[in-house]
């Protein structure tokens, strides 16, 4: 945890300085959050105040530290599909681009053969983003957590209040159709295309 317990409880107990603190401690991880899962810069500021309204009039229903950072990533999930639901119209305009946005960046590669390792894993997070863009909210969120934020599956537990079990099962068909997805974009292979004219 990035703070310590007393200073949760101290929050509880309306010391505005202590959740202030809170606050600045988790902002910078909460933005990034955020950002991974909505995809729109220019919210991610509105969104992420609505997480921490929603932690000063819920704090108080906390019981035990190790609970806190998977309820707060609750909260953040549950604020982002907030937004989600709301500018849905917007999301689906901004999916629609997603095959010409996916052309420039394959473009962008292929020409560019010497690039430092900053700009290799810049192009790595970008290929995700693309991908998860692609497919259902649900879907994105899920997988951000577990393989951009890193949270393992007991954490997912807490955040989803289902059983481990369950969670494989749902991380097997989101990664299944996210590769869906790729496919659909990249085109099938060169080899599948001749096995179908022999056919």
């Amino acid at each position: 945890m990035l703070v310590e317990f007393e200073l949760i409880q101290k929050a509880q107990q309306g010391d505005a300085g202590a959740f202030n603190q809170i606050v600045s401690a988790y902002r910078r991880r909460i933005l990034g959050t955020i950002s991974r899962l909505i995809g729109r810069p220019e919210d991610v500021e509105d969104v992420s105040q609505e997480v921490f309204i929603r932690l000063y009039f819920s704090l108080g229903q906390l019981r035990t530290a190790e609970v806190f950072e998977p309820w707060l990533y609750r909260l953040t999930v549950n604020a982002s599909y907030d937004y989600l639901r709301k500018g849905r119209r917007r999301l689906e305009s901004r999916m629609a681009d997603l095959s010409e946005q996916q052309v420039m960046m394959a473009d962008a590669v292929a020409g560019s053969r010497a690039q430092s390792d900053e700009g290799e894993k810049r192009r790595v997070r970008d290929t995700v983003q693309e991908l998860l863009s692609a497919v259902s909210e649900e879907d994105r969120i899920l997988l951000t957590l577990k393989e951009v934020e890193g949270l393992s599956l007991k954490e997912l537990e807490k955040v989803y209040h289902v059983s481990e079990n369950a969670l494989k099962v749902r991380l097997f068909r989101a990664r299944q159709r996210v590769l869906k997805k790729m496919k659909e974009v990249t085109g099938p292979s060169p080899l599948s295309a001749k096995e179908d004219k022999t056919r």
